[in-house]
């Protein structure tokens, strides 16, 4: 992992990475391997400044949320400390979890007696809440599975473990796990670390099929990867084989046994036999993600060869251009092939992140740069959109457009801009631990060197063949395409130094040497551009990426996008904000000239620097008369005027306010 490991006098902090951001598999499990602990830092940026707010506002906001909405009570109350009635979800402690996680690897990247203090307060609430034989689920201890009931109705028993497809007792353990290895790692403080062993060795002896155990499975994913998490922690062989139960019992009929569908529960199928992701988005690929990290453990080639299909597919088929995912708000899953509405996208934030997860662990299972290049597109756009600039305010839904009058008839509409929580609450403190933990998606290892798939200000250094490479990473990207590589330290014998080139960067050019005297090569888009060779301190390696703007097109089988395109530049998604159209003009009156051309069109101060693109459009119409359906020869609107048409970044939108918006744009 990214961070720092941050001494606490008389301990000492464990190597290793936490699911939150890249997973930490076992030496020689995968293709790749992360970089240690607080080996790779941004300092700078896109990315530096979310950290930034993300440190100082959403995470101290963050602990006081848990306050209000009654996260922490829950807790008390089921300890006994505190008198009352548990509110909210069943999953309100799954929130706690993220946030510890959050506050614990800003602690590790940047060390801080208050995060540590908090993080200390937060955990004695925790473990005063687990029952003696290590059961831990605040709602269900006082009020049962039937707290939240599910869309059916049903909202089963109040029973332990009666009513899984709803209750997310082990979706609640798997973030508590999650969080326990980042407190660990991070502090090296083991309280928590304790509460989670005593969870999953309750759960060894609870579920699988030996002798008076249940055999069912949560209908909510997530304990697949904490197991497997909490296995790399501790070298416990039974919570990765419980984590491979779980991940082989699924499309075996234990959902539908309950009453329910199976395919919301990604239930339908089994998981090496699927070929495509469906159902809730979340849990999809929560599932895909754990069980990635079962075959990259186990060595499973046929599991692993399976979560190839079904990334491919789903990024074919089922993705939105801004790396979003899960089309319908009906359950917030994944709709039919190319069924990618833009105004009705779900495209939780959570489901954004799942899909960052489970990208960083194919990635390290292939080496594959299909998977960098998913993740990227995931993180700027598909997740970013889902924080507001100052870091405290977020989108649930991420829809890629908004027409205008439209009026936000609920919370998680994004005609009501960005909120500051939720009653369901998942995305806020799940934005909260991806942002402290992104350093360490820069950069891996192999038998041959060094990795550089996402690109930042910052420094990386690893051991390779033969010694330890130390490099500065100075770039402006995404603004600007020029990465420079400087090598500060470097092993006396031959190492290769690979630099992601994206998919989308046909002509980029990789250097070598001074600018006088560098050689230049072009290098193919889609793979990884490889410096090789025995480096000295001083030596400079530069990828230059071409970012300037470009039209995108729909697959023809997207039929909400249909004479529709796209602007992106570089690895950004680009939106149409009504706000910086002329007084006067309506979004929805707005066509694109693809025959104009693009060009970059300065800075937005009020976004961050971003760099906007300027492209060349008409405005047409409002259609005259009251009816919606015109005779196919009725004449068109009258008005038919240049306009031009400037776009920011999808990831920036709202932040001056919310308001009509569009990615897909119709063509005139």
């Amino acid at each position: 992992m990214s961070t720092t490991a941050a001494q606490t006098p008389g301990t000492t902090a464990p190597a290793g990475a936490t699911t939150a951001g890249p997973a930490a598999p076992t030496p020689g499990s995968t293709r790749l391997a992360p970089v240690a602990p607080g080996a790779a830092r941004l300092e700078g940026g896109w990315w530096a400044a979310r950290q930034r707010a993300n440190r100082e506002r959403a995470i101290p906001e963050g602990r006081q949320h848990l306050e209000e909405w009654g996260n922490l009570d829950n807790l008390r109350i089921a300890a006994g400390t505190r008198e009352g009635v548990v509110r909210g979800p069943v999953f309100m402690d799954s929130d706690v979890y993220k946030w510890l996680e959050a506050a614990a690897w800003e602690h590790g990247r940047e060390p801080s007696a208050q995060l540590l203090q908090d993080i200390r307060e937060v955990t004695a609430v925790v473990a005063a809440a687990q029952a003696e034989d290590g059961y831990l689920d605040s709602v269900v201890q006082e009020r049962g599975s039937a707290v939240e009931p599910g869309p059916d109705g049903d909202a089963g028993s109040r029973e332990r473990y009666s009513h899984l497809p709803w209750s997310h007792e082990h979706y609640c353990a798997g973030h508590l796990m999650q969080a326990a290895v980042a407190v660990s790692r991070a502090t090296g403080e083991r309280g928590l670390l304790d509460v989670a062993v005593r969870l999953a060795d309750h759960l060894v002896e609870t579920f699988g099929d030996g002798p008076g155990q249940i055999r069912d499975v949560d209908g909510h994913p997530v304990v697949e990867m904490g197991l497997a998490e909490l296995f790399r922690e501790t070298g416990d062989r039974r919570y990765l084989d419980l984590a491979g139960w779980f991940v082989e019992a699924r499309g075996q009929g234990l959902v539908a046994a309950h009453g329910h569908g199976p395919t919301y529960f990604s239930d339908r199928v089994r998981v090496r036999e699927a070929t495509t992701v469906e159902g809730h988005a979340v849990r999809a690929v929560y599932l895909a993600a754990g069980a990635a990290d079962v075959a990259a453990e186990t060595g499973d080639a046929e599991l692993l060869e399976a979560l190839r299909t079904q990334f491919a597919h789903m990024l074919a088929t089922k993705t939105y251009l801004t790396g979003g995912l899960g089309s319908r708000w009906d359950g917030e899953a994944f709709g039919d092939p190319y069924e990618l509405p833009s105004d009705r996208a779900y495209a939780e934030t959570c489901a954004a992140i799942g899909g960052v997860q489970w990208a960083w662990r194919m990635l390290l299972a292939t080496g594959d740069a299909l998977y960098a290049d998913a993740l990227e597109r995931m993180l700027y756009n598909g997740f970013a959109a889902g924080v507001s600039l100052s870091g405290d305010q977020y989108f649930y839904v991420n829809a890629l457009q908004v027409r205008g009058g439209a009026h936000p008839d609920h919370e998680r509409s994004v005609a009501a801009g960005r909120q500051t929580w939720f009653g369901c609450a998942c995305c806020p403190p799940n934005v909260m631990r991806t942002l402290s933990s992104l350093d360490a998606y820069l950069a891996t290892t192999d038998d041959e060197g060094l990795q550089l798939h996402q690109y930042a200000p910052g420094r990386v250094e690893a051991d390779v063949p033969g010694g330890r490479l130390s490099l500065v990473v100075e770039t402006a990207y995404p603004w600007h395409g020029s990465v420079v590589v400087r090598v500060e330290q470097a092993p006396e014998s031959p190492v290769a130094l690979s630099l992601r080139v994206p998919g989308w960067a046909e002509g980029a050019v990789l250097r070598r040497g001074a600018s006088d005297e560098a050689t230049e090569e072009s290098v193919p888009a889609g793979a990884y551009a490889v410096a090789r060779g025995t480096f000295t301190p001083g030596d400079v390696v530069e990828l230059v990426l071409p970012v300037a703007p470009r039209l995108t097109r729909p697959h023809a089988r997207v039929d909400d996008a249909r004479g529709c395109l796209a602007l992106e530049r570089g690895p950004l998604v680009y939106a149409v904000e009504e706000h910086d159209l002329p007084e006067g003009v309506a979004l929805d009156d707005v066509v694109l000239d693809p025959t104009g051309a693009l060009e970059d069109a300065g800075t937005d101060e009020a976004l961050d620097g971003a760099v906007r693109v300027r492209a060349r459009g008409r405005v047409r119409g409002p259609e005259s008369g009251a009816s919606t359906w015109l005779p196919a020869d009725a004449p068109a609107p009258g008005r038919d005027d240049e306009l031009e048409l400037v776009a920011v970044p999808y990831a920036t939108w709202a932040n001056r306010g919310p308001g009509p918006v569009r990615v897909w744009v119709p063509t005139a």
